[in-house]
């Protein structure tokens, strides 16, 4: 692992459905590799829920969000809004290319 960390990470993920009781969420996982840097460089920054601050860039949409640890998937998530799944046309089951910045 490198020891000056990375705010920035361009990635690649499938977009997946979590189904709550009262919604249907759309998420991507990141990977592994790149989820256990972001947490060993940026956990101390971490807040509710094990959250960290991010800006997300798919295509032309920008964004501040944040992403959350699954101990399902060992790896941090990333909820996708409507209104961004809407801009950039995505659809369940989509791998998509994606920037995140953590910001802290």
């Amino acid at each position: 692992m490198a020891e000056t960390p990375l705010h920035q990470y361009k990635l690649q993920g499938k977009v997946t459905l979590y189904e709550g009781s009262k919604a249907v969420w759309h998420f991507l996982v990141l990977p592994k590799k790149e989820s256990a840097a972001i947490s060993h460089f940026f956990g101390s920054l971490k807040r509710g829920w094990g959250s960290l601050p991010v800006l997300v860039t798919i295509g032309k949409t920008s964004w501040k969000t944040s992403i959350f640890p699954d101990r399902k998937a060992g790896a941090y998530i990333l909820p996708l809004k409507a209104e961004v799944r809407e801009k950039e046309k995505i659809r369940p089951g989509d791998t998509i290319r994606f920037r995140i910045e953590v910001r802290p």
